[in-house]
């Protein structure tokens, strides 16, 4: 439900606002003047929603109550607060009472109701039924031809009889049926009649400010083909009613059918064919629908123009300043709407970015948490690598001495990254290749620049458990050019017979070209 700046709901109680809710939902009016039509009709969703439509009237309940709390005094008066709220209106504008337009009522029509004899009852009377259809069908070419009869000179029973012949409809198929009438009887025309009931079309009007133009006709009258041919369908009449400029919404019935009837009869019409305009009429109420204009009778074209148009001219201000009301009202909740939407939008923005913020801190601390892993794991592996490296450097066996005839003699140019050149060393015929590139790992331990490093070797450690080292470089021949990779299950001698010249790559290098 709409909130509104100048009225706390939160006031209300829970029927209230529930009661409010039901009623703004049917009627559309405006919180500020919602409120006080409820509490006029105590809180009662039906009787608001019936004053709106149907105009307000004197307050019974109200009335009752004042005179219950009121002292008696001499010459008392009794009125309600819609009473009084008109009288303050008509005193300030210079209206009175007298001057006030018939209120128009809204009717409507009850829905037609089928009834379904029992079965057993509708066979026992289904021969009877059979005997009146073929009267009926016999005698409906003669009530035909006598339709044509004036009223004057048509017996009373046939009236009553043509009357009684025609199905009631619903009001949508009732206007229906007299528009395709009408276009029977008259021919076309440019008239557009309202596509609906009288209370749909006086709903219609009073949403819309407009002009509502009731017309009832009764073929019972002789004065209705002449005022229909000669005044209604006048190119004048047409031209001024289809006028945009005038907002006249047209509605037209028959009083054979049982809407237009009832409409005729709560319009207090005396004499065919009957015009009615109807419209708005603010300073009487806020919803209060008023008849400003009756038209009974056949008149001249002009006559009929100018009582319409007078009527026109004299609400149509009250008409003007309703619609520019609710013009600015529409532009004060467009623009509460919009400014409501840019707030969301904005608030939408800065959420996305708290958002992006967030993730963006997020991801920087699980790029910072997986670097600071990455670092431990390296330093535990470059642990891990150095205690292998010294453990290996104690496994290693030492240079075989001249006695040893079959050695090995190898020549091993060492990688850029070692700095160490080329290296001359024997090795035992059974060595493995592992033992090869065990030698080149360990070699700045086996042979130290410095004392210090000549220390680490001497001293006495383990191997690492769950360690499986990982040579950073290879072994290979130049000529022919031929990689060794670091098995235990091959000799030296068994590749290299009893010598030859290698040399050491580095795998980072290859890896960075790549």
């Amino acid at each position: 439900m709409p909130g509104d700046s100048a009225v706390d709901i939160g006031q209300l109680s829970p029927e209230q606002q529930q009661a409010l809710q039901q009623y703004t939902d049917v009627t559309g009016q405006e919180i500020t003047d919602a409120i006080p039509l409820l509490e006029r009709s105590q809180w009662n969703v039906q009787i608001a929603i019936a004053k709106f439509f149907d105009g307000e009237g004197p307050d019974l309940v109200a009335e009752a109550q004042a005179a219950q709390n009121e002292v008696p005094r001499v010459a008392g008066r009794h009125e309600t607060l819609h009473e009084t709220v008109w009288s303050d209106i008509a005193h300030q504008h210079g209206l009175h009472r007298a001057n006030r337009t018939p209120p128009a009522p809204r009717v409507v029509p009850p829905r037609p109701v089928t009834y379904q004899a029992p079965s057993l009852i509708s066979f026992l009377l289904s021969p009877f039924r059979m005997v009146l259809r073929v009267f009926a069908s016999l005698f409906r070419p003669i009530l035909y031809i006598l339709s044509f009869i004036p009223q004057s000179l048509r017996p009373h029973a046939l009236t009553s009889s043509l009357r009684k012949s025609r199905r009631s409809l619903l009001p949508k198929e009732t206007a229906g049926r007299f528009r395709r009438e009408f276009e029977e009887y008259y021919g076309t025309h440019d008239l557009t009649f309202f596509d609906g009931g009288h209370a749909q079309a006086l709903d219609t009007a009073k949403k819309d400010l407009k002009f509502l133009l009731t017309i009832l006709i009764s073929p019972e009258h002789d004065d209705t083909d002449s005022f229909i041919k000669d005044t209604l369908l006048d190119p004048e009449v047409v031209a001024f009613i289809n006028d945009p400029a005038n907002n006249i919404t047209v509605w037209g019935g028959n009083v054979l059918d049982s809407e237009a009837y009832q409409v005729s009869m709560e319009y207090m019409c005396t004499k065919f064919p009957f015009s009615c305009l109807v419209c708005l009429t603010p300073k009487e109420g806020s919803t209060r629908m008023g008849i400003v204009k009756r038209i009974a009778g056949h008149v001249s074209p002009s006559v009929f123009i100018a009582g319409i148009r007078g009527a026109i001219e004299k609400y149509a201000p009250d008409l003007d300043s309703v619609r520019a009301e609710r013009a600015a009202q529409d532009m004060a909740r467009n623009l509460r709407s919009e400014q409501d939407s840019a707030y969301e939008r904005s608030l939408a923005i800065d959420r996305e970015r708290a958002r992006q913020r967030r993730e963006a801190a997020a991801a920087a601390a699980e790029a910072e948490r997986r670097a600071r892993e990455e670092v431990e794991a390296a330093e535990r592996k470059e642990k891990l690598r150095q205690q292998w490296r010294r453990w290996r450097a104690t496994t290693i066996a030492a240079e075989p001495d001249v006695s040893v005839k079959n050695a090995v003699r190898l020549a091993l140019n060492m990688s850029q990254s070692s700095g160490r050149g080329r290296v001359t060393r024997k090795f035992d015929p059974d060595a493995s290749l592992e033992d090869v590139y065990a030698f080149v790992e360990c070699y700045d331990l086996l042979y130290p620049e410095n004392k210090e490093d000549s220390g680490n070797v001497e001293e006495s450690t383990e191997k690492p458990e769950n360690y499986e080292h990982e040579y950073a470089f290879r072994i290979a021949s130049v000529m022919p050019r031929e990689v060794f990779e670091p098995t235990k299950s091959v000799t030296i001698a068994q590749k290299m017979g009893r010598g030859g010249n290698l040399i050491v790559e580095d795998l980072v290098d290859e890896e960075e070209e790549e």
